[in-house]
């Protein structure tokens, strides 16, 4: 008999690919999400379409006894829709309600194994100001001082899938994620990470052109590639060991550095202008000792294998995109 599982938030980016990794398994997947993926059709076997924050919804996804659940269904974006401040209330609000309705209905149909997708946007703004040197380890989590609502929302959920395990039996699996990117993620319309809005962004540009990047261009990031976030994400679920833990690449980068990167994949001269903009954190990376020694394995794919993916994929929806505009 096939083993099932359900993933809320197939309609996005990382869980559609988690779901066409578990079919490739030879599970039996059920997807819930607020809308179809935008880029591909799902695989799940059967997908539910309605709001987890309505706890009817979430009872009628739960009605079933899963062999894995994965949570990462939540009100994200990049920095032009987190840091703004502008949506704070809807971040904090949407994104606690999907987690209290998921984790309290799997705890009430007796389902031990819950994955839950934190970020590394939970760690405190003070380690992390130095561009070169940022501190990212597991046990720098506290004191607490996220740059952001969407860090304290994920802090807070943290420790509500802990307090589960500890006060009802529960398995659930917490892991901290460092900035996925890959195909088939949003690309456009203000909730795009930079490397998806650096890859358009070159991607328009006409030869001889420009791009802008916000800030000096000289804050650091890492960035993982989406193959690796499921492979990671898989082994945290199935293992021993609860978490929290980094699920990132420690290749760290400049944004700069970065655009560099992915116009070193066109024929183009491009110049990049820096202009003001929401940054975050000056500086983020993984650190992958933890997971390395719980799970025996951390990510090894190099960025630039990944950016060319991701470039590629992008590059190939500007142009008809820009056809239609045109039209």
């Amino acid at each position: 008999m096939a083993k099932t599982a359900l993933v809320c938030g197939a309609g996005g980016f990382i869980g559609g690919h988690l779901v066409k990794r578990l079919k490739q398994e030879g599970f039996w997947v059920r997807g819930a999400d607020i809308k179809f993926h935008e880029h591909a059709e799902t695989e799940a076997d059967d997908f539910a379409l309605g709001d987890l924050r309505d706890q009817r919804f979430v009872s009628q996804v739960v009605d079933r006894r899963f062999d894995e659940v994965y949570q990462l269904a939540a009100d994200m974006g990049g920095a032009g829709y987190i840091f703004t401040g502008e949506n704070d209330a809807n971040v904090m609000h949407n994104s606690a309600t999907i987690n209290l309705n998921v984790l309290d209905a799997c705890y009430k149909r007796n389902i031990k194994r819950v994955f839950y997708s934190s970020s590394a946007c939970m760690y405190p703004e003070h380690n992390q100001l130095d561009p070169d040197n940022p501190n990212c380890a597991e046990d720098s989590a506290y004191p607490a001082n996220p740059d952001s609502e969407y860090g304290w929302e994920k802090l807070f959920s943290e420790r509500l899938y802990l307090a589960y395990n500890r006060n009802h039996g529960m398995q659930c699996r917490v892991a901290r994620y460092h900035n996925i990117f890959g195909p088939e993620g949003t690309w456009t319309g203000g909730k795009e990470k930079a490397p998806a809005a650096v890859c358009r962004k070159v991607a328009e540009a006409p030869d001889g052109g420009n791009i802008e990047i916000w800030g000096d261009g000289l804050q650091t990031r890492s960035f993982l590639y989406i193959d690796e976030c499921i492979e990671g994400t898989t082994r945290l679920l199935r293992s021993d060991f609860e978490g929290p833990v980094n699920v990132g690449s420690e290749e760290m980068i400049s944004i700069n550095d970065l655009a560099r990167m992915v116009i070193g994949f066109t024929n183009k001269s491009l110049q990049i202008n820096n202009v003001p903009g929401p940054e975050g954190v000056r500086g983020r990376n993984s650190d992958n000792r933890l997971i390395a020694e719980k799970l025996g394995w951390k990510p090894q794919l190099p960025l630039a294998v990944g950016m060319q993916k991701t470039y590629n994929w992008i590059s190939a929806q500007v142009l008809p995109q820009q056809d239609r505009d045109a039209a």
